[in-house]
C-alpha cells in the first residue's frame, strides 16, 4: 500500500469530529494554495488581457456588471 493510501484509509478510519478537522485543514490548506497561485499570477502579468477587455468593453459601452443585477 502507498503512502497516499496510508492516509486515505487513516482518514475514512476517523470519527466524526477527527475527521471534520482533517477537512477543515485541507480547506484551509487548498485555499492559501490557490490564493499564492492566483497572487502569482497576477504579479506576473497572466490577467492583464482581462484588464484590456474590461477597458475595451467600457469604451465600446458593452462592458456589464459582475454580478448581475436581478
Amino acid at each position: 500500500m502507498g503512502r497516499v493510501e496510508e492516509i486515505i484509509a487513516a482518514i475514512a478510519s476517523l470519527p466524526p469530529a477527527e475527521y471534520r478537522r482533517v477537512v477543515q485543514w485541507l480547506r484551509v490548506r487548498e485555499q492559501m494554495r490557490w490564493d499564492g497561485q492566483l497572487n502569482f499570477d497576477a504579479r506576473a502579468g497572466h490577467f492583464e488581457f482581462l484588464f484590456e477587455e474590461a477597458k475595451r468593453e467600457s469604451t465600446e459601452g458593452v462592458l456589464r456588471e459582475w454580478p448581475p443585477a436581478e
